[in-house]
């Protein structure tokens, strides 16, 4: 069966053509490159109509699929619980003399500014307020400006970047690298349904789910870096009175993106691994800035209060029957959801080439559990010093903010040192925008070039090259609506990857069986 495996990923790797100095899985590069530019061209030729569509379509996939985005997502988070106390637990990956690559901290930091950073910038202090404020609706439908409402802002947050969210990533990362290290198989989502799919897996079943793969991470990153975007706009609006409009954002993307090229030609190790370890420091000092400049007391006994009440909501907003709250359900958690899993490829990934060495238990406990620890004290510390201002009638955060982006300056005016903080908070999230673009170049171009590490620099420069193309096509094909375009992007990507999700999540278990029962076939002939 080894040898099987070897020999079919060996054959699959040959089909790489060199072209123009490129070294990749030819149709795989070009179809998913090809579609993801003539979607471009599409948009800038026709901004008004391509924005009508894209809100068609995330209204239909929203009303149809919610069910099923929500019913996955627990499900995967079931599922790795399950692999914790299970014998699986005890699989190293790459084998038992396997060590780790990265230490702790490096690993951490890796995983968080790849994932999550610009996001928890984004909706730090102004997703909580939001639902507590009830300006976009309330989760459950409670009442706005009450102890509930604020209870369930806070368990409705955590609960979108906690287990739930990044049970998606585990699932695709622990699938990577298990089938990589372990089936010495190709770094290529592919390689995953190889106990499903055996040598059709190098064929074209297999270029289509790397082609899904491929075109959901590019909406999922273009979403975050329009988000990105966004909030860097505000932020030059807040400094410099600079205005805030499409050609402030699409010219910060395309700075951001030429930062990100530099950092692609340098590599992972010198490259993403120096800018993760710099972002997660400084969003540490901005956190404790938060912490000690905010209301300390109230932030520190809400740490407790937030996790209690995240376990105690989690049944219910993990409910897919939701007819009090639909369109808070449907804005928020469907988005979320479909954000998540349209990211998966390119942080499971990401998670996988630098988790050599673990064994499946810590992968999956440091990647769920570290993060809901940080999400707690991330959200709680930033919403409640902005809901505390909403209390107390201070500065601009006294009133509803519907333009969410100006949130984390609104609040950081009533703080000491505002002009700094906010100078601060606005580098801090270029270099997570850096980071997320500069990782992202690097597994795309891993998938689009047959699972290899080593390619030529160029291909990786022209992924980060489609990827703020896309950001600014999908900011100006929704105009007005930018951010309701950004979100039906990515939310219409996932719908394809998600089936693939399930039937990864499938395979994984399927290869775990084997990799046991055949570990207990060698044990059982060695006596």
């Amino acid at each position: 069966m080894q040898n099987s495996k070897i020999n079919t990923s060996s054959e699959f790797i040959k089909r790489n053509k060199n072209f123009l100095g490129l070294d990749i899985n030819f149709p795989v590069f070009f179809i998913s490159s090809g579609l993801a530019i003539f979607f471009s061209c599409i948009v800038l030729l026709f901004p008004e109509a391509s924005g009508d569509l894209l809100t068609r379509m995330r209204v239909f996939v929203v009303a149809q699929f919610d069910t099923l985005f929500t019913a996955s997502m627990a499900f995967f988070t079931l599922i790795l619980l399950s692999l914790i106390v299970s014998p699986f637990g005890k699989i190293r990956l790459g084998g038992e003399e396997s060590v780790p690559e990265f230490g702790y901290f490096s690993w951490i930091c890796m995983l968080f500014a790849a994932g999550v950073g610009i996001g928890m910038t984004f909706y730090g202090a102004a997703e909580p307020l939001s639902y507590y404020t009830g300006v976009f609706g309330t989760p459950l439908n409670v009442t706005p400006l009450t102890e509930e409402a604020k209870q369930l802002a806070f368990s409705a947050t955590i609960f979108h970047w906690g287990l739930n969210a990044w049970s998606v990533y585990a699932i695709i990362g622990l699938s990577l690298a298990f089938f990589h290290y372990n089936w010495k198989l190709p770094l290529s989502i592919r390689s995953i349904f190889f106990p499903l799919l055996g040598k059709k897996t190098w064929r074209w079943q297999g270029d289509l789910i790397d082609i899904v793969a491929i075109l959901a991470t590019l909406f999922g990153l273009a979403t975050s870096l329009g988000l990105g975007a966004q909030q860097a706009s505000s932020g030059l609006l807040y400094l410099f009175n600079l205005p805030k409009n499409l050609i402030i954002q699409s010219l910060i993307i395309i700075f951001i993106t030429s930062i990100a090229i530099f950092s692609v030609y340098r590599g992972l190790d010198k490259g993403v691994k120096i800018l993760s370890n710099v972002n997660i420091v400084l969003g540490l000092l901005l956190l404790v800035f938060i912490i000690t400049a905010g209301p300390t007391f109230n932030i520190v006994v809400a740490y407790g209060e937030n996790l209690l009440s995240y376990f105690k909501n989690i049944v219910s907003l993990s409910d897919w029957n939701r007819s009090a709250d639909e369109a808070w359900y449907r804005d928020w958690t469907i988005f979320y959801w479909a954000w998540w899993i349209s990211w998966s490829p390119f942080v499971g990934m990401f998670i996988a080439r630098i988790s050599r060495g673990r064994t499946v238990r810590e992968f999956i406990t440091v990647v769920l559990f570290v993060p809901l620890i940080f999400s707690i004290i991330w959200f709680t510390s930033f919403g409640e010093t902005a809901i505390n201002q909403n209390e107390n009638g201070i500065g601009a955060l006294s009133e509803p903010v519907t333009d969410i982006s100006l949130v984390l300056f609104y609040m950081l005016d009533n703080l000491l040192w505002p002009t700094f903080s906010s100078l601060f908070a606005l580098c801090m999230l270029v270099l997570f925008f850096v980071t997320s673009s500069d990782s992202g170049s690097l597994v795309i171009n891993t998938i689009a070039s047959g699972g290899k590490d080593k390619t030529p620099t160029n291909q990786r420069v022209i992924w980060a090259i489609i990827q703020g193309l896309l950001a600014i096509v999908l900011l100006v094909g929704g105009g007005s609506y930018a951010l309701s375009a950004i979100q039906s992007g990515a939310i219409s990507m996932a719908l394809p990857f998600v089936f693939i999700l399930i039937i990864a999540t499938i395979s994984l278990l399927k290869g775990m069986y084997a990799e046991n029962y055949d570990k207990k076939l060698e044990e059982s002939d060695a006596r």
